[in-house]
């Protein structure tokens, strides 16, 4: 090359490294004209939870925006999954100072003092129902011109959410129950593969947590399950992002998806080497109430027209749920507070092996993963969200309780409200990738300008909650939801320190334990309401939350305005004036509860009880109550076991303890009186060896219906038949037995003392002319001489010899009388006009309890039974409960504390059957037992073999 060659190629290079100065200038020119209206997008830094690591857009989303030519501003945030140099390098600005942006996204909503005025915001606000938690922040909204954007109202046309973390809420979720599930079965004696996968935080994505999963599905491929657990059933409610999610999951084990017909099957001879998947849709769970029909459309615009079987149908047969459905008010529920108590019974498993150290589960159901994590929901017993930090929840049906534990009685509970959080990278970039294609259209909003020039699509339009200062048009219900949500607020003010009111009519002689039990919850509160002053200031001053009310329950006006002023009622007033206090409740739609029988004037206002959709429970005393409750709790463990029930004889009775009993009676009064002696006068009708029996009433019962009882030797013990016995073989469900006795247990010499009163007329109801409350003084001497057809002044001794002719020579009925001082020409009767409740009055203070004397309960089932071997036994079970006292008499404890058990379980929403209810179903007997065992109330069974099997009996004879 020669040198002129050599210039001008020097030339040449000159000249294009000039070209490229001016190229460069013109591009930083071009790129000043382009700044000067940039549009520019704000990230903000997460600070609503110490887990919320994710954001909006991922690095790679914010690239795509950068070489659009958006300016991204990212607030620096250490905690953040995606590190700012992430962002940094992909053309983001960090900057704390962020107010240049006119438009600022996040994923939680921004606490009020951080929110900038007349900005543009979106973020899930969780205002759209009103949720008082958000109403704060709605209002700062409005005040500060802010432009919301919500995420969870960006929606099609066919009201499909179009951004959501959906999915990986399901993936974190099932993640989450598979961890919670190892732990579940490892407290209940099991060692199994899901102990090896972990919380879903614990990884860094879910391509690591799918390798963990995969291993654990390895090892249950390879049999390695324990057989004493059964196969194992996993039920997904929905078929949407949620649901997919976590069946994506799920697909990871050795699995095989059954239709819900085969769902029973699968359930029981299904096999340990896969695990079972079950998805449910609303078709398949979801029937119109008036007949059985489906129609997606209708349910969508009336879901109170349908009623839900998955309780009935699908639950029975899942050994876990994965919820992912979203739930309205209105709409049926999937698992009630009654459900549960039905599908976490102990069952038996006798197709499966077992040993001591390989037990069976106590129920199918283990877990349930609520994604939907909507508090008392379509799992109603699911009452508050858990944690990333406390993820788990035991929830023990029978005692209404939950706890966080792996170990005891219950269904396990997942329900946290973010997770999507615990893999905030895919999640990040999964939801970001569904936001990005309405950036831009975000971009066009300015919130200085009216909303109706904002120029967006609907999916962002229709969004945007607040405007202008104001709510906009699509949202203007949340101020008419508010208005409503603050006037029901208001309404309920006075309930601020107790947030269920109780009103208990009566302060008798079982008042204290209701109110004890009750109160014992700071936020239930009880009005006492009697006629007595000094009852009611009694209770009052020793229970918390205890407000006495001076009533006369005849005065219909002041009864119903108490009635309407309380969530509840218990009446423990005399059985006669049990429906006028329910007609009240059924007007003004309160739920009531009573100890006394279900009489049938009140089974006349059945239908109208469950047209107010309410509940009456009935009979939660003792007898009635417990004894229904100790009986069916026997009748179900032997049909479980595919025995028959034979016979059934129930005696019960309420006496002094044996050191109290010293009076011609051998009996005092802790219960009404009146009612006491009226029995007396009942006939009665049962089922003795298959013959029906039928005693007429008058005092026939105590003449010919009398018999020794034997059971408990030791108290020398009678009994008589009581009332009809054979209403109850249906009520139990036990038609087929040839014996059915239910009867009253007395101290030997009660009968034979009562029938010598009632001989001589002082156990009449009928209105007697001396008796009259408006009469003339009159002695019980005189009164006696009056029946007796003789003067008032005869001889003593010659009256008691009239008695003793009169009784048939019974020396015994004289002394009764002698000593009850009905002989005495002192004092005056107290008169109530007749000799029935004039006596009742009289025996109430005369045979009373003194301070330090106590009484005892006696109960005693003996159940019949016959097994599939055909041996026969005899299952014994004793209730006896000593009073303390100075506390509570055995009669009140029995009757008050079921009571106030039945009652609460009605408040808490345990108990939700309408109508005349009565303690008959399992999932209301159960708890109310097994809560009596915590008051020291608690039976002793034991059994005598009456037959062997032909086989052991055979045995028998040859050793």
């Amino acid at each position: 090359m020669d040198l002129k060659e050599g210039f001008r190629m020097l030339t040449a290079v000159k000249q294009f490294y000039q070209l490229q100065r001016y190229a460069h200038i013109h591009r930083r020119w071009q790129s000043a004209v382009v700044n000067s209206t940039e549009k520019v997008l704000a990230i903000r830094r997460e600070d609503n939870s110490v887990w919320e690591r994710r954001a909006p857009l991922a690095p790679s989303q914010v690239h795509q925006l950068v070489k659009q030519g958006v300016k991204v501003l990212v607030q620096p945030s250490n905690r953040r999954a995606f590190a700012m140099q992430e962002y940094e390098n992909m053309g983001a600005i960090i900057k704390e100072d962020i107010s240049e942006s006119p438009v600022i996204i996040g994923v939680k909503s921004v606490p009020i003092e951080h929110l900038l005025p007349d900005k543009t915001y979106a973020f899930f606000s969780h205002t759209i129902k009103a949720q008082d938690a958000s109403m704060g922040l709605l209002d700062a909204l409005i005040d500060k011109n802010v432009r919301l954007i919500d995420y969870e109202k960006m929606t099609d046309e066919k009201g499909r959410r179009m951004v959501a973390f959906g999915k990986y809420a399901g993936v974190a979720g099932m993640v989450n129950i598979l961890h919670g599930l190892g732990l579940r079965l490892l407290a209940l004696g099991h060692h199994t593969p899901f102990m090896h996968i972990g919380p879903a935080h614990n990884y860094r994505n879910s391509y690591v947590v799918q390798a963990a999963i995969r291993d654990a599905g390895y090892e249950i491929a390879l049999g390695l399950m324990p057989k004493s657990i059964g196969p194992l059933t996993f039920v997904f409610t929905g078929s949407g992002n949620v649901s997919q999610g976590a069946q994506e999951m799920f697909r990871n084990l050795p699995h095989e998806y059954v239709s819900v017909e085969h769902l029973p099957k699968v359930a029981a001879r299904g096999n340990t080497n896969v695990v079972y998947a079950c998805v449910i849709d609303m078709e398949n769970n979801l029937v119109r109430k008036s007949d059985g029909g489906f129609n997606r459309d209708e349910y969508i615009e009336y879901p109170e027209r349908y009623a839900s079987t998955f309780s009935k149908r699908i639950a029975p047969y899942a050994s876990v749920i994965i919820n992912g459905i979203y739930w309205a008010p209105g709409a049926p529920r999937l698992i009630t507070i009654p459900d549960a108590k039905n599908l976490l019974r102990h069952v038996n498993y006798p197709y499966l092996e077992r040993s001591p150290g390989c037990p069976h589960l106590p129920h199918r159901l283990l877990a349930i993963c609520d994604i939907s994590a909507d508090p008392g929901g379509s799992v109603q017993f699911m009452k508050e969200c858990t944690t990333i930090n406390h993820p788990f929840q035991l929830y023990d049906a029978e005692q209404h309780i939950d706890r966080e534990s792996f170990s005891g009685d219950g269904v396990l509970i997942c329900s946290i409200d973010n997770m999507p959080a615990q893999l905030p990278q895919e999640s990040t970039e999964f939801f970001g990738g569904l936001l990005l294609p309405h950036i831009h259209d975000i971009l066009k909003s300015d919130a200085k300008t009216p909303f109706e020039d904002f120029d967006a699509s609907p999916v962002v339009k229709n969004a945007v909650i607040t405007s202008n200062c104001s709510l906009t048009p699509n949202f203007k219900y949340i101020a008419d939801l508010r208005k409503k949500k603050a006037e029901q607020s208001a309404a309920s003010l006075a309930r601020k320190q107790a947030e269920k009111k109780v009103l208990l009519l009566g302060a008798g002689y079982v008042s204290a334990p209701v109110v004890d039990y009750l109160t014992r919850d700071s936020k239930i509160s009880v009005t006492v309401a009697s006629n007595l002053k000094h009852e009611i200031d009694s209770l009052a001053s020793r229970y918390p939350n205890t407000i006495p009310a001076l009533l006369d329950v005849s005065s219909e006006q002041d009864l119903e305005k108490l009635i309407r002023a309380n969530d509840l009622v218990i009446s423990l007033l005399p059985y006669q004036l049990h429906p006028q206090v329910a007609k009240l409740c059924i007007k003004n739609k309160r739920n009531m509860v009573t100890a006394s029988y279900r009489s049938p004037a009140l089974m006349e206002l059945n239908n109208a009880a469950m047209e107010a959709g309410i509940t009456v429970v009935n009979e939660v005393g003792v007898d009635p109550g417990i004894d229904h409750m100790l009986a069916l709790q026997c009748f179900d463990e032997v049909k479980a076991h595919g025995g028959k029930v034979t016979s059934f004889v129930s005696w019960c009775g309420g006496i002094p303890a044996p050191e109290n009993s010293a009076n011609p009676l051998r009996y005092k009064f802790n219960w009404s009186p009146r009612g006491v002696l009226f029995n007396i006068l009942n006939g009665a009708k049962y089922l003795e060896n298959g013959e029906m029996v039928e005693i007429e009433g008058n005092g026939e019962l105590l003449r010919s219906g009398l018999r020794d009882l034997d059971f408990l030797p030791g108290f020398n013990l009678e009994g008589y038949p009581n009332r009809d016995s054979l209403v109850y073989q249906q009520l139990y469900g036990i038609e087929t037995v040839h014996t059915m006795l239910r009867g009253t247990i007395r101290y030997k010499g009660f009968s034979h003392a009562a029938l010598g009163l009632h001989k001589l007329g002082l156990i009449d109801p009928n209105p007697h002319p001396l008796l009259h409350p408006s009469g003339r003084d009159i002695s019980w001497r005189e009164l006696i001489c009056e029946m007796l057809g003789k003067k008032s002044d005869i001889f003593y001794d010659t009256l008691k010899d009239v008695i003793s002719e009169r009784a048939d020579g019974d020396e015994e009925i004289v002394n009764t009388l002698e000593s009850l001082g009905f002989l005495d020409n002192e004092g005056t009767v107290d008169k109530f006009g007749s000799t029935l409740d004039t006596l009742s009055h009289y025996l109430s203070h005369k045979l009373a309890y003194e301070p330090g004397e106590r009484d005892v309960l006696i109960m005693r089932h003996d159940i019949g039974v016959k097994w599939p071997d055909m041996s026969e036994e005899t299952r014994h079970v004793d209730f006896v409960i000593y009073g303390s006292p100075f506390q509570y008499s055995a009669m009140a404890a029995t009757v008050g504390f079921p009571t106030g058990i039945a009652a609460k379980m009605v408040l808490e929403g345990e108990i939700q059957e309408k109508g005349m209810v009565l303690p008959f179903a399992q999932d209301i007997y159960r708890p109310i037992l097994k809560r009596l065992e915590a008051e020291h109330l608690t039976a002793r069974e034991f059994s005598t073999v009456e037959k062997l099997s032909p086989g052991r009996a055979e045995e028998a004879v040859r050793y």
